[in-house]
């Protein structure tokens, strides 16, 4: 017990590190690897005479520029700023590699490490005193799997210009070539392609962050939902009771231990949160909800837990785990209180196991490292705020319903909204596979069965062979089982062609006539054809709308059947180009998407929207989803 008293805040340390780590701050990444540094051959120079200056770019690790002759990439340009004293001036750069670089699919000139790029200087024989000399730079930098933004910045140095100044004679060394002035990038042939000239600061829009305010309200129904279960219910008058112990105890060393107690819930399934987001890190959580496989493995997880509720199967934690751990947890101290929380956790796996894994795989396929911390420490508020209200209020007890064949009927019924929710996860890996087996009309059907099953076993129409009598049908069952029968007919109309609002980022999009192929926005959309749809812009002079999206992504479908049918964003999207380019299906397009979308936007969250001059240049973008028309509104209005 000294051991674990001493360990303990070390613990809580570690499960703040891994939070903190796995915070939304971590997502902003300002990239600067090129620093620059002038230095003079000389610190003083006669009128009228010729001065070096070498300009060294210190690059960091697996970074690289381009050179100011590249044949396509992001040239460098080298500009020494005017001065009265400095008559004329020549760049000169070193030997550069010559190497084929995948941001731009082809052969291009670059420097890494340091290179030292020299400038001679012609000093005005009018000149004198102390010069101040400036260098001005654009450059791009680039790794091997993203570009920046070109960016300028300038480096100086000082000399003193004087008449008893010694001479000093240099001469440019071999293997040095003039640099060439460019101000943008030329690919051989004409004008930069779309994919290689670098952006050129369009205007950034970008939705609010409500998502995680409704995903937070999400997880903590999750959590309330969660306290109405077998094996949370009938626990919650037992550790009240270990709380108060034989009624001696004061209220204040009451409140204090169930404070404790729910303290240590929170804390361990926070720390769940965090570990996830440690361990896949922000990319990856953008990344793996797309994920075909992932998703096929969230349906099978997610089932799992619903046939458990429904009775198919027992999931539970190994008996050696809860005994060894309630043996640690004796007593009213702080250690113990902690101890006795996990025994809580543990003990009631079986129930809050179906809603924790389901709450985990939804986090994961929003694609932040903020929703599985989030989600885990909403989830925890919910479940042990009644252990903390009962200790502030004990006689809330004796109103307490008494445990039931409500609380069966309840994880029943819980079970059947788990595995609607499942066939989500099933019907995007079906659309990022391109298997096309499960359609919006399957989905739907199967949705409306589930829901009509749902409300008849609330009313004690269907039962289970493991159920017991039925019970009463009390006005709270008759009530959920009407809404469940009311969602069933409300989805019928989308088996017939219709739109289902805000549903329609859960079901697969229609392929029939109608809404099909445009989400009922009356708008022609092209499929992955960026390069078609930028030549008929130019030859129409229209703006190009690029969307990028993905098969298995929620907030897209919503937009395209909600945002998008909005008559002052459908009047203005009309008079444009429209291109959808999805990013997370297994062939070559997706790929070529995904690296268009890094490279030259520095983003790989969808949806995301870039529109397009007809002269090629980035008038804005827009990132996430958004239900503000006039912020989105304003966005399509970038391109005038």
């Amino acid at each position: 017990m000294k051991t674990l008293r001493k360990s303990f805040p070390a613990l809580l340390t570690a499960v703040a590190a891994t939070i903190a780590a796995s915070a939304p701050h971590a997502l902003a990444q300002i990239y600067d690897p090129v620093q620059w540094r002038l230095e003079l051959e000389s610190d003083e120079a006669t009128p009228g005479s010729k001065v070096l200056a070498r300009l060294t770019a210190v690059i960091d690790e697996t970074w690289h520029i381009y050179s100011s002759t590249t044949p396509e990439g992001i040239p460098l340009d080298v500009a020494v700023s005017e001065s009265d004293a400095i008559a004329g001036w020549r760049a000169y750069q070193p030997e550069p590699e010559i190497v084929f670089d995948p941001n731009f699919q082809s052969e291009v000139e670059w420097y890494s490490d340091e290179p030292v790029f020299l400038i001679e200087l012609d000093l005005a024989p009018e000149a004198s005193g102390q010069l101040d000399v400036e260098v001005n730079v654009r450059y791009g930098a680039c790794d091997p799997r993203q570009c920046l933004p070109p960016k300028r910045k300038s480096a100086s140095a000082s000399l003193m210009v004087a008449q008893d100044a010694a001479a000093a004679a240099f001469a440019i060394p071999g293997g040095y070539q003039p640099a060439v002035r460019n101000v943008r990038s030329r690919p051989p042939g004409g004008s930069p392609s779309p994919e290689s000239r670098p952006a050129q600061s369009p205007r950034e829009f970008g939705s609010s962050d409500t998502g995680l305010f409704t995903f937070s309200l999400l997880a903590l129904g999750f959590g309330f939902a969660a306290i109405l279960t077998p094996c949370v219910f009938p626990m919650i008058p037992i550790y009240i009771g270990s709380f108060m112990g034989d009624g001696q105890r004061s209220w204040g060393s009451v409140v204090r231990q169930a404070s404790t107690f729910c303290l240590g819930v929170i804390i361990l399934f926070t720390a769940i949160g965090g570990a996830l987001s440690a361990f896949l890190g922000p990319f990856g959580l953008s990344q793996i909800g797309s994920n075909a496989w992932v998703n096929l493995m969230i349906f099978a997880v997610m089932s799992a837990f619903a046939l458990s509720m429904l009775g198919a199967f027992e999931l539970s934690v190994p008996s050696s785990w809860t005994t060894g751990a309630s043996a640690r947890s004796v007593g009213t101290g702080t250690v113990a209180t902690l101890v006795l929380s996990l025994v809580f956790t543990l003990a009631s796996f079986a129930c809050t196991g179906p809603f924790v894994g389901s709450l985990l795989v939804g986090s994961v396929s929003q694609g932040g490292a903020a929703f599985p911390v989030v989600g885990m420490s909403m989830f925890s508020v919910g479940l042990s705020a009644p252990f903390f209200v009962l200790s502030l209020f004990p006689a809330l007890m004796n109103g307490l319903p008494r445990s039931g064949v409500w609380l069966a009927v309840s994880k029943r019924a819980a079970g059947i909204v788990i595995l609607a929710i499942a066939l989500k996860y099933l019907s995007n890996a079906d659309k990022v596979l391109g298997w096309n087996v499960l359609s919006r009309e399957a989905f739907l059907a199967i949705w409306v069965a589930l829901g009509t099953s749902g409300a008849l076993y609330l009313w004690g129409v269907l039962r289970l062979e493991e159920d017991g009598p039925s019970g009463k049908v009390g006005l709270v069952r008759l009530g959920i089982g009407l809404a469940f029968l009311a969602f069933s007919i409300s989805l019928v109309p989308g088996m017939l062609g219709g739109r289902l609002g805000e549903l329609e980022a859960f079901v697969p999009e229609p392929t029939g006539r109608g809404i099909a192929g445009d989400g009922g926005t009356g708008l022609a959309w092209a499929k992955d054809d960026y390069e078609g749809s930028a030549a008929r812009a130019q030859a129409e002079g229209k703006p190009l709308l690029v969307s990028f999206t993905g098969y298995s992504c929620s907030n897209c479908k919503w937009m395209k059947a909600n945002m998008f049918t909005e008559p002052e964003i459908s009047e203005l999207a009309q008079a444009m180009v429209l291109v959808e380019l999805y990013t997370d299906g297994y062939d070559d397009a997706s790929e070529r998407h995904q690296d268009m979308q890094v490279d030259r936007f520095q983003s790989s969250s969808i949806p995301f929207y870039a529109l397009i001059r007809p002269d090629g240049s980035v008038a804005a973008v827009f990132s996430g989803q958004t239900r503000n028309v006039e912020e989105f509104r304003s966005f399509l209005l970038s391109a005038s």
